[in-house]
């Protein structure tokens, strides 16, 4: 070997990067990832003014720019938010679409044991479950659970969140005992949680139907009318913000204290949705 001789060095064989932007001269400069914060903010901001048309365009719109720039983890999210989307806006065709393609992702990335694909395993089984697959959200429900709750840094709000929709399931189907056991640990979880109030309410009015459902109204009086009360206080917690969620919350449970004769209940609900919804 030639003692001139020296090993070959990216610099012999590379383009020298531009300063600004790091890339080779001569070559484009690489697509930033759509930004993830600022659309669900401003998805959150069609929300609150029930803007749902504004909202499927808001999503429809960062899912083609995501595809352009091939950024496949915003792909994740956009998909995510429009099953949410489709099932608001009970569209079961277009929740599907959604549903297979997150899936699909989540083993393109090799995402299948985190906390991502929990959240998409929920959001997904949550939309199968509204549109009474649920069998199959059964399936992905308890996906979610094992990954949820073997990762010590799953946040208490999305195990809350997995069980009380996991129980929706397991109520469908017929299967109390289990539906209350994870009821009782989903109040057990939001209790740790800021503004959890909300969603414990939400569990109690859930619980009240899997007690009507098993007992039957007339033998389940007493519990169901402690349920109703139960949730009815949680909702006039102070500690849970008057924002555009809290209106959703209150829209979502009306119905539920009108069909157990809490008429009243159901009517100020109802008015404080409105009157949230109607701020500028």
């Amino acid at each position: 070997m030639s003692q001139n001789h020296k090993p070959i060095s990216p610099e012999d064989y590379e383009e020298p990067q531009c300063l600004l932007c790091g890339e080779p001269y001569g070559a484009e400069p690489k697509p930033e990832p759509i930004p993830q914060q600022r659309v669900v903010q401003k998805l959150d901001e069609y929300m609150s003014r029930r803007d749902y048309d504004g909202a499927e365009r808001h999503l429809l719109y960062w899912l083609a720019e995501a595809k352009r720039v091939r950024d496949q983890r915003g792909e994740l999210l956009v998909h995510n938010e429009l099953i949410g989307h489709y099932r608001k806006v009970s569209n079961r065709e277009q929740a599907l679409v959604h549903i297979e393609e997150a899936l699909k992702l989540l083993e393109e990335l090799d995402f299948e044991g985190s906390v991502s694909a929990g959240t998409t395993y929920v959001n997904s089984a949550t939309a199968c479950s509204a549109f009474g697959e649920n069998e199959r959200a059964l399936a992905l429900f308890q996906k979610a659970r094992v990954i949820y709750e073997a990762n010590p840094d799953t946040r208490k709000h999305l195990l809350g969140g997995l069980y009380n929709n996991m129980a929706l399931a397991c109520q469908a189907l017929g299967r109390y005992p289990e539906a209350f056991e994870l009821y009782e640990k989903a109040m057990a979880v939001m209790q740790d949680v800021a503004g959890g109030v909300l969603e414990q309410a939400i569990t109690c009015l859930n619980m009240a139907d899997a007690v009507a459902a098993e007992q039957g109204l007339e033998a389940g009086e007493t519990r169901i009318f402690q349920l109703l009360d139960q949730a009815y206080d949680l909702l006039h917690d102070e500690s849970a913000p008057r924002d555009g969620y809290y209106a959703f919350v209150c829209e979502k449970c009306a119905p539920s204290f009108s069909y157990y004769g809490y008429f009243l209940a159901a009517e100020e609900l109802q008015k404080t949705a409105e009157a949230i919804y109607e701020r500028p």
